[in-house]
């Protein structure tokens, strides 16, 4: 229903001679956000049935965003443990030890070659310290892991 309204609203502001919006909060019509609109179909254009895209596409004159406009993927919690498992497993190889003051953070280097290398800092003494709190939930994996680069436990 919104869709609708929305994609009817749209050729509205664009017969007053306005350009289309193309940002959240750019034009508010009859209390709906256009340049909000806009945005989620640009960015959600495969999620769109075919005759949708056609409409946008040759009614509005929206294009699908580009793969640069789309946002990055959000990391799951498994990739984030195994990014502090790295910080970690670092920390371990150059102190010998994971007895890590609460508030040290760690650097470490991850992408790959050149030019995608990225910093990351995380939080490691806090997160080996929620580690150690939450002993008894980790799977037998993520301990054995950590056990492996020298985790005290107690």
């Amino acid at each position: 229903m919104t869709w609708q309204r929305c994609f009817h609203l749209v050729p509205l502001h664009l017969d007053a001679g306005e350009a289309l919006p193309t940002e959240a909060g750019e034009v508010l019509r009859q209390g709906e956000d256009l340049g909000r609109w806009v945005q989620s179909v640009r960015l959600g254009w495969d999620q769109l049935t075919t005759m949708q895209q056609w409409m946008c596409e040759h009614v509005l004159g929206i294009q699908p965003a580009s793969e640069d406009e789309k946002p990055k993927p959000r990391r799951t919690q498994a990739d984030k443990w195994a990014m502090n498992y790295e910080a970690a497993k670092q920390y371990y190889e150059r102190e010998g030890h994971l007895q890590i003051p609460r508030k040290h953070v760690e650097t470490i280097t991850v992408g790959g070659d050149g030019e995608n290398q990225q910093e990351r800092q995380h939080k490691l003494g806090a997160w080996v310290s929620n580690q150690r709190s939450r002993a008894a939930t980790l799977t037998p994996e993520r301990a054995e892991q950590l056990s492996t680069i020298g985790m005290r436990w107690t």
